[in-house]
């Protein structure tokens, strides 16, 4: 049986931790990712009020829930998480993100705790609410992962993931040309880890978990990257218990 407190490699969570420091900057190595966040939040609020059923007017539909970012970083996904209402939990595998994750939400008045560590070896109990974004290409044992992530997941949870897709596109253009141009990090994707929808959505089966939207997160000159039906490039999809 696989190891589900060893799924991260260390070489992955170093490479991260050493962007910590940057990871705030909007003009810095992870420049992207503040480009990305608001569509992934556009997927995730209209989640949220799908699976809850709540007000979508509403500014803190979590409230009174719980939420766990896993692979946080320096808690991009987090803050606003919170700020919609969840207690939230950050946990990434470099102490480095956690560290500087807790001092921004500090400065930003905002009480979010942080952990660094593997997510199926630390005692968290369970959450309303499982994000994941970004995080599953870079993990050793993925079947083991999903795993983890599902064992944190309240019995009327929602889990959202995203990921890129393992196509040529995602090939020439996540890893060849954004790569080439300073887009990301040299080294942060290894093509071969990426997962299509198709085998994500059998893992998540694997675990007793139903997909229930995938959105394509898509980019256009003009226009940006966005939610989209082409998942060619990186998706996006939640899922709940059987």
């Amino acid at each position: 049986m696989s190891d589900a407190t060893a799924t991260i490699r260390p070489d992955e969570a170093a490479h991260f931790g050493a962007l910590a420091a940057d990871w705030w900057d909007p003009k810095g190595s992870s420049a992207i990712l503040h480009r990305l966040n608001p569509v992934r939040l556009g997927f995730v609020r209209d989640a949220i009020d799908r699976h809850w059923g709540g007000d979508i007017e509403s500014s803190a539909p979590l409230a009174g829930k719980s939420a766990v970012d896993v692979g946080c970083g320096a808690g991009l996904l987090c803050e606003p998480l919170a700020r919609l209402g969840a207690q939230v939990t950050g946990v990434d595998a470099a102490p480095e993100n956690a560290a500087a994750a807790a001092a921004h939400a500090e400065a930003a008045g905002l009480d979010i705790r942080y952990m660094a560590g593997e997510i199926g070896s630390l005692d968290l109990g369970s959450f309303d609410l499982v994000t994941c974004m970004e995080v599953i290409e870079h993990v050793a044992d993925k079947p083991a992962f999903i795993a983890a992530l599902v064992s944190k997941l309240a019995d009327n949870g929602l889990l959202i993931l995203s990921t890129p897709n393992r196509t040529a596109a995602s090939r020439l253009l996540l890893v060849g040309a954004a790569e080439a141009v300073g887009a990301v990090p040299r080294g942060t994707h290894h093509w071969d880890d990426f997962v299509t929808p198709d085998e994500l959505t059998d893992l998540l089966a694997d675990a007793g978990l139903t997909v229930t939207a995938t959105r394509g997160i898509a980019y256009r000159p003009g226009k940006g990257l966005h939610l989209s039906d082409d998942t060619s490039l990186n998706y996006i999809l939640a899922a709940r218990r059987d």
